[in-house]
């Protein structure tokens, strides 16, 4: 049974999150704290909110502070999620990526994308699957595919490769699944083939990040929707920094940075809408 917070609670709590992740909760969403943290605190064998707060914030390990981030930001994914920024790679941005590179001269292509608010994984190895089939030989390119997030669990998970049968089921097609994961016990393991291909670190998109080479596609889907307006605009001017000149960011099907970030001009293939750093 969840234990139910005060308004005061509410308060302390919603600056709290949004200090430690970035993350603005309204004062409807003091549901979402009483089931997500309800559980913690059986955990660490505290009684309500107030008492999970202060012994949160006198932990100089963090690791209370890690759990909660965890505990919040359990976030909705799976694989090939939204089907058409994947048809989006396969038909357009990565056939005229390598077009481009080849026409350059460049013998082993790089190839740079990066999974923003990756979660557990799978759209990382969504986009290196697009990649090996479309690509067949892949000792031809360099290719590095990034996820980052801000929960250490969800990132641990994405690193190991290991998924239950229901995690691979949801997005997976049966033909893929036989093809690119390897069964081991209950769960079943990514390719090494395909788990080569991607690197996974922590990252909280609303501090300062640098990666030493800008990337030639983003994604970032349906994070910023967790955001206050200015949390949003500085999460986009940031990423555009790591964006190639010619790159794409490709965010959530119901987002728009029409309006919020002149720097980016919208552009439409097929049923999807990707974004470009205007020139000049």
């Amino acid at each position: 049974m969840s234990v139910t917070i005060t308004r005061d609670e509410f308060t302390v709590w919603s600056r709290y999150i949004y200090e430690i992740c970035g993350i603005f909760l309204d004062d409807s969403k003091g549901y979402l704290l009483e089931t997500r943290l309800s559980s913690l605190m059986r955990e660490v064998g505290v009684a309500g909110f107030s008492e999970l707060y202060y012994k949160a914030k006198s932990d100089l390990t963090n690791a209370l502070r890690r759990k909660i981030v965890d505990a919040i930001t359990t976030n909705e994914t799976s694989f090939f999620r939204d089907s058409a920024p994947f048809d989006l790679l396969r038909h357009k941005l990565i056939p005229e990526l390598v077009d481009r590179r080849k026409k350059a001269g460049l013998r082993l292509v790089p190839i740079r994308i990066w999974s923003a608010a990756c979660s557990t994984g799978q759209e990382a190895y969504s986009t290196g699957i697009v990649l090996k089939e479309l690509l067949v030989d892949t000792n031809s390119y360099d290719i590095r595919i990034v996820g980052t997030d801000i929960s250490d669990k969800a990132v641990a998970q994405a690193s190991h490769g290991y998924f239950s049968r229901m995690e691979l089921e949801r997005g997976m097609p049966g033909d893929k699944a036989s093809r690119y994961f390897v069964p081991n016990g209950d769960r079943w393991k990514i390719r090494d083939d395909i788990r080569g291909m991607a690197s996974f670190r922590t990252m909280n998109l609303l501090q300062p990040f640098s990666f030493p080479a800008p990337f030639d596609i983003i994604f970032c889907r349906n994070v910023a929707i967790y955001f206050t307006e200015p949390d949003k605009i500085r999460l986009f001017q940031n990423l555009g920094r790591s964006l190639a000149r010619d790159g794409a960011l490709i965010i959530g099907s119901t987002e728009s940075l029409t309006g919020l970030c002149p720097e980016f001009e919208p552009k439409r293939h097929l049923r999807s809408v990707f974004y470009q750093k205007k020139e000049g």
